[in-house]
């Protein structure tokens, strides 16, 4: 099985993609990737949520993209349907993660405490997202952790933004962080693909 870091070929970001339509969501994505992003997460909480992820993936080919905000088996199933390339997940529980684990594509499952760590390690999960993070600990958390969950590591998301997101990174135990703030939705309210694209570029650097 494929690592979810080796999937992310050292892009230290992942882009949250959250979309009304398939159209917005291919506008978007099209913004990433002219930033030279590769992979993308799209969050399955709006109707078409499952049809923009379609459409990304046939229109914007170049693009690895993935699933978030799977919550439940169902949910797993139609993602997976759909030809998620990877499926995030905002929590974890015994049902979802017998499920993950048997899925054919890089996971990564999404903890907030260390019960949640211990958890989703014992399914075979190393790399995990801690969600959200800023309410969760922050960065004073992930470094707490490092010396108890030596073989785990970190993509922060919730809170995450361009002024804080190096307390993360600078972690050994962090390999990305995960954040919306690249596509504001005023942003994609007026269109405004290019202010999606530079700031995506801001975030690489």
């Amino acid at each position: 099985m494929t690592r979810f870091s080796e999937l992310m070929s050292g892009q230290t970001l992942l882009p949250i993609i959250q979309a009304d339509t398939p159209e917005q969501g291919v506008q978007i994505a099209k913004a990433m990737a002219n930033a030279g992003l590769t992979l993308v997460e799209v969050v399955l909480r709006t109707e078409a949520s499952l049809e923009a992820l379609k459409a990304i993936k046939a229109q914007v080919p170049e693009l690895k993209v993935g699933a978030g905000t799977v919550i439940n088996t169902d949910i797993l199933e139609q993602a997976l349907e759909a030809g998620s390339d990877f499926i995030v997940t905002p929590a974890v529980s015994p049902a979802l993660l017998t499920a993950l684990a048997k899925c054919n594509v890089p996971v990564l499952p999404g903890v907030s405490n260390t019960g949640d760590i211990l958890m989703a390690l014992e399914y075979g999960f190393e790399e995990q997202k801690l969600f959200p993070a800023s309410l969760a600990g922050g960065a004073p958390f992930v470094s707490a952790v490092s010396s108890v969950f030596r073989a785990v590591s970190f993509c922060p998301t919730g809170g995450v933004s361009e002024s804080n997101k190096m307390d993360y990174l600078s972690l050994n135990n962090v390999f990305a962080v995960g954040g919306t703030w690249i596509a504001k939705k005023e942003w994609v309210e007026q269109e405004n693909w290019q202010a999606i694209t530079d700031s995506c570029i801001q975030a690489l650097k």
